[in-house]
């Protein structure tokens, strides 16, 4: 099993990589942190692992009040992703990844306190950049007036069947918000233009 928590993941050599779970605490203390550019790592990733990433415009989402879409005054509430992590266990025939996200959610000049859900997508693209399968999502945070920031994590596993010739290091995972249909880019990420290409 190897791991690894930061800003965004990247793959290390190690042939004993130090094992830190991933877990829903550890990524909403890093979340809460704010650390700079670069984040913070826990343990080290071993080469080979399938990297996770945010994709390019899944970083975050902004929802307006309807028709005010663009308007500074009008933002209601806006989700930011800013920590992911990863872990994996190989084998011959397939990978299971464990991955986790979290971030935050801001309360706008328009947004209602309370529960406050935003749809996420994660999903599987192989070594020629084709989508093999998708999992929409939702997390939910409570904001107030008196607290209007509010933070999220998640973790889950994904398991990607490894063809014969093939190498877990070429498979990647994305995660990103799903935008309202609303703005005009409520479309799924596009995998010529909207993978994150730096990580």
């Amino acid at each position: 099993m190897t791991s690894g928590l930061s800003g965004t993941m990247f793959g290390g050599g190690s042939k004993k990589p130090e094992v830190s779970a991933i877990t829903e605490q550890q990524l909403l203390s890093a979340a809460k942190a704010e650390y700079g550019p670069g984040g913070v790592n826990v343990g080290t990733v071993a080469h080979g692992c399938p990297q996770f990433k945010v994709n390019r415009n899944g970083h975050h989402v902004t929802q307006y009040e309807a028709g005010r879409e663009g308007d500074g005054l009008a933002v209601m509430h806006r989700g930011e992703i800013t920590r992911t992590a990863r872990e994996c266990q190989i084998s011959n025939s397939e990978v299971v990844v464990k991955y986790g996200f979290s971030g935050r959610v801001l309360l706008g000049p328009r947004g209602q306190p309370g529960p406050v859900t935003l749809p996420v997508t994660v999903f599987v693209s192989d070594d020629q950049r084709r989508r093999l399968n998708a999992e929409d999502m939702t997390v939910t945070v409570d904001v107030s007036s008196e607290d209007p920031i509010g933070y999220f994590s998640t973790v889950k596993s994904v398991t990607i069947p490894i063809p014969q010739g093939s190498r877990p290091g070429e498979f990647e995972v994305f995660v990103g918000f799903t935008p309202p249909p609303s703005t005009g880019v409520g479309r799924r990420p596009s995998l010529d233009s909207d993978f994150d290409q730096n990580g």
